[in-house]
C-alpha cells in the first residue's frame, strides 16, 4: 500500500485517489459541501484555508491546505521511487 503526505502529517492511501482538484469551482463546491452534509468529508486543513479537494473512490472527500500540484508532486515522487526499486 502506498501512502501519500497531504500536509501536517496527514497521510491517504495514494491507491484509492480518483481526483485531486481545486476548490475554487462551483461544482467542486458542490461537491464539498454534500459530502460535509453527508458526513463523508474529512478536513485535513487544521483549519487554514484549503487548497486542495481530495476525491476518494470509496466516496469520502479530504480536504488539504496545500496545493493540488505539491499533492501530484509528491505521488508522481513516490511512483518514480518504487519503479525504481523494482
Amino acid at each position: 500500500m502506498q501512502l501519500i503526505n497531504i500536509g501536517f502529517g496527514n497521510i491517504v492511501s495514494a491507491n484509492r485517489i480518483i481526483a485531486i482538484v481545486s476548490p475554487e469551482s462551483a461544482p467542486i463546491k458542490r461537491i464539498v459541501q454534500e459530502a460535509k452534509d453527508d458526513g463523508t468529508a474529512i478536513d485535513a486543513t487544521y483549519g487554514r484555508k484549503t487548497r486542495a479537494v481530495i476525491i476518494m473512490d470509496s466516496g469520502h472527500v479530504v480536504l488539504s491546505s496545500i496545493q493540488p500540484e505539491t499533492v501530484a508532486g509528491r505521488l508522481d515522487k513516490d511512483d518514480e521511487n518504487i519503479v525504481e526499486e523494482n
